[in-house]
Formats: structure tokens, sequence, C-alpha cells
């Protein structure tokens, strides 16, 4: 019988398992829902047992119907710079605090310096762990007292996996605890932070073999003992190997509930145009543009303008308002949307900023409403690439797009038109799964090397030229655009200000 390949990605919403070919095909999927906690505004917690316990669900739904001696071995993809406190009993002394968590913004002003940012690759803002376990120790001193281990996402399942506490090093790096010069821990970071190397996990490099499947897992998820256990990545860096990009000139473009784009690099330099993080190829980089808003404006749009609306003919209201938004011309009418529902990220850093709506007249309605939305996120887009692009070594020639916007075909298009580059869609949604696969696949022998497995593995589907028309009037708004958020950051670090005085 064939080959299997099983790849988990424990995201902030849910566990997929997805049973691969070798020629990449999906044979199986499972899946598990996760919870979301936001005790206060600002923060985002999960316990991390609901990580195992959701892996192991969605691997036994996975494997429901397909003979467990087939899998070779399989690899973890997850969300990144999300960390567990630990106790010597292994057990959780506080919830996981997730990536979305911006409650250590004074941590930010205080420790967030070039220095920090040379060594870790990451521009100061809340999202790393490094500034919440600062936040940790100012606030919750006992809790770090009683830390016996300090896990990302990969390292507390390659643990209940395994009985290893090992990771990847494309999963510890984005939590802002690594020099990526060298590779390793910062002892510098950790002097700062107060905490011991011996309280993090070991170093794998991806697509290495990090344990055995132990009795204990293989009895649990229903599989057989001595399966491979092979390290994965962070889902950003998984997404960019999923959709084929291991080299110069072409970026990925991930539009989930954030927008994450991403590009090849052999060097690493620092830059506040992009995050820079450990690649899944050993030795190599990601440089990643960051908005934080991308279906998430839609679920915002959906649940402000279209609560209890009721459609005909059972259409979907994604695709009701994507009708709507194609009867109104590029540029929405003259009014423009700053998707700063989470702050602004790349290139500007700004966790002051906030979400704009500018423009309006009352000849506006709903569906420009939804059309400036989608416009401004690509606008966005285009202002961090052109950040970012001076200091790739080949300029972007295309982008390979997945993640559920995607499969808004008006989205699709306002993308290459704006960004002026051909955009195709990946062979299927589940490139961050895919590209866990890919290092599964290499890492027990199935493939000889990474290039020979994503030829393999991988495939393309519709292509988006920009339409010339559509690009030109595009670019005249473009301009427009780019001087809102100058004109405006003085009024949002006022606003800031006022809030923090009446919270005080």
């Amino acid at each position: 019988m064939s080959d299997l390949i099983l790849s988990v990605d424990c995201s902030t919403s849910g566990v997929k398992c997805i049973a691969w070919g070798l020629d990449g095909t999906q044979v199986s999927t499972g899946s598990s829902a996760l919870e979301l906690s936001i005790p206060e505004h600002g923060y985002g917690e999960q316990d991390p047992r609901d990580w195992w316990n959701g892996f192991v669900k969605a691997v036994r739904s996975c494997m429901q119907y397909l003979d467990p001696s087939r899998v070779r071995g399989f690899a973890v993809t997850h969300q990144r710079e999300t960390f567990a406190c630990l106790d010597s009993s292994d057990a959780p002394i506080r919830p996981a605090m997730l990536w979305l968590d911006v409650r250590a913004g004074n941590q930010v002003n205080r420790f967030g310096t070039e220095r920090i940012h040379a060594l870790t690759g990451k521009p100061p803002n809340p999202t790393p762990a490094f500034y919440k376990l600062l936040w940790i120790r100012e606030n919750e001193p006992e809790t770090l007292k009683r830390t016996t281990h300090i896990v990302d996402v990969h390292a507390y399942l390659a643990h209940e996996l395994t009985g290893e506490w090992k990771t990847s090093v494309a999963s510890a790096d984005p939590l802002g605890l690594i020099d990526l010069a060298t590779g390793d821990y910062s002892d510098e970071i950790l002097e700062i932070i107060g905490i011991d190397r011996s309280l993090l996990p070991e170093l794998v490099k991806p697509g290495e073999v990090l344990g055995l499947l132990s009795d204990k897992a293989a009895k649990a998820l229903a599989l057989p003992a001595g399966i491979p256990i092979i390290s994965g990545a962070g889902d950003g860096q998984s997404a960019g190997l999923g959709a084929g990009i291991t080299g110069p000139g072409l970026a990925y473009l991930n539009v989930g509930s954030g927008l994450i784009s991403g590009f090849f690099s052999d060097n690493y330099s620092a830059s506040t145009a992009y995050r820079a993080m450990a690649g899944t190829i050993p030795g190599t980089f990601n440089y990643e543009l960051f908005v934080g808003a991308g279906t998430l404006m839609v679920s915002w749009f959906m649940k402000t303008f279209a609560a209890n609306q009721e459609l005909p003919g059972g259409l979907s209201k994604e695709v009701f308002w994507e009708r709507q938004a194609q009867d109104v011309e590029p540029g929405a009418d003259g009014l423009f949307v700053l998707p700063y529902w989470n702050g602004q990220l790349t290139p500007f850093w700004d966790h002051n900023a906030r979400g704009v709506m500018m423009g309006f007249t009352g000849a506006h309605q709903s569906a420009h409403v939804y059309r400036a939305m989608l416009e401004g996120v690509a606008f966005e887009l285009r202002i961090c690439l052109e950040e970012a692009e001076p200091k790739l070594s080949e300029p972007i020639q295309k982008f390979i797009a997945m993640g559920g916007g995607t499969r808004s075909p008006l989205w699709c298009q306002i993308f290459a038109d704006i960004l002026n580059r051909p955009l195709m869609l990946a062979g299927s949604d589940e490139a961050t799964a895919r590209g866990a696969g890919i290092l599964a696949a290499v890492g027990v022998g199935l493939y000889p090397n990474i290039d020979v497995a994503v030829k393999s593995m991988t495939t393309t589907r519709t292509l988006y030229e920009p339409n010339p028309e559509s690009a030109a009037r595009y670019e005249t708004l473009y301009q427009t655009y780019r001087t809102i958020y100058p004109a405006l950051k003085s009024v949002f670090l006022n606003a800031s200000r006022n809030e923090h005085k009446e919270n005080d």
C-alpha cells in the first residue's frame, strides 16, 4: 500500500490533520475547534492542554478510514509567538499567551531597542513572547518563579508526542528569544528577561527527526508507536514552503485572519520593513510583511453590516456581498479604508494606529464600504512591498496566494491590480499543512531533498493577471492612500495617550 505523511496544523482557532500522498494529494482530513479566551481588552489566551486534546481529535478523525500502518511520519506546524509556562509536573501555571495578545505595549516601549531588533529580526511590537515574558516578570513574578518549562506550541506538542523537550528553530524563533545570526538562544536576551536557557526546549533544525512516537501518544492517537516525528515550523514559514517558495523572485501571500506575505532569503539582515524569521530550509530566512487584518475585516463587516441578513436563493453572505461590490467601480467612489483594526504592523509598527474610513458622501452605500475594505488591505500590502523590495536580492515577479480570502475572485483581482503583479493561487488552501508535510516527507527519507519534494507535492491553479485599466486607476488612488497614515499618525498617538489616562 502507498505511503502516507501526516501534517498537523495547530492554529489559533483549531487543529487540522491532513494525510498526504507522496504526490501532494490530500487523502484525508480531520479537524477540531479550539476556544479562544479574551478575558480583557487586548488579551488573548488558551489552555495549552486544549492543543493536545484537539490534536488527538484531529488525528483520529483524519485516520478514521485509513490504515495506520501506511503512516511513515508526520510534522507539526502551528500558530507562532504563542507560548506556555509549565511547572515541574508539566502542567500549565497560567493560560498560554497568544500571538494576538497586545498587553505588553509598555514593555515594548521600554525594551524594544535597536539592539533587540538586530538580534532577533523582529521590530519592536507586542507580538513576540520576549515582551510578554517581561510583562509576566513585572506583573506575575510568581509565575516565573514556578516555571520549569517555557514552550512554544511545537515544543508542547512534541513533548506530548515523544516525551522530549525539543522544538524547531523555525518554531521557536518567532518568540523573539533567538539570535538569528547564530540560530541559537541569545544569552543577552535571556538575561534581560531573567530566565535560564534550561527552561527552554532544545533546538533542532527544521526537517530533522525530533523523536519517535511514544507508546502513550500512540495509544491516544490510535497509531503505531515508533513513527518518526519530524521537526516542523511556524505556520507562516510553513505556508511559504507549501506554496513552493524556495528561492528569490517569488512571494507567498496568505490571506487569513491577518495577511502575511513572505520572501525567501539566503542572508540575514534586520529591517523595519519586514519581520525576519528562520526559514524552513536550515540556514535560510523568511522576510515577512504583516498586515493585521485580512479575512478578519470580512468577518467584522458581516457582523456589523450584515447581521441577521436574510439572503435570496441560499446565497452565503460572502458571495452576496462579493456580487454587490463587483458593481462598484475601483476606488469605491473615493472611499478609503485603513485596515488598522489590530494596529499598524509592517513597515511602521504603530500599535497606536486605529482603523479609519474616510471620504464618505451621501452616495456611499454598504457595498462601497465592502469594496473599500478589500482595497484597503491590498493598498496596505503595497506599502509594505514598496518598503521591503529594495532590500531583496531580486524584485518580486509573482505572488503565490492561499488562505480563506483567496476564495474571493474579486479580492484576488484587486490584489493583482493594486500590486500590479500576477497572482497565482496555490494548488489548495492548505499550503501551511502542506509545508509541514514536505518537511516530514524529506525527514523520513521519502524524498532526497526539499527541492524534489516541493516539485512533487505542490501545484498551482488560477492565475490573476493585472488589468491594465484598473491598475492605472489604482496607481492614482494609491498615491492618495499612502499619504493618509502619515497625516493621522499624531492623531493616533494623542488618542492613545488620552485612552491610557482614562484607564489610569
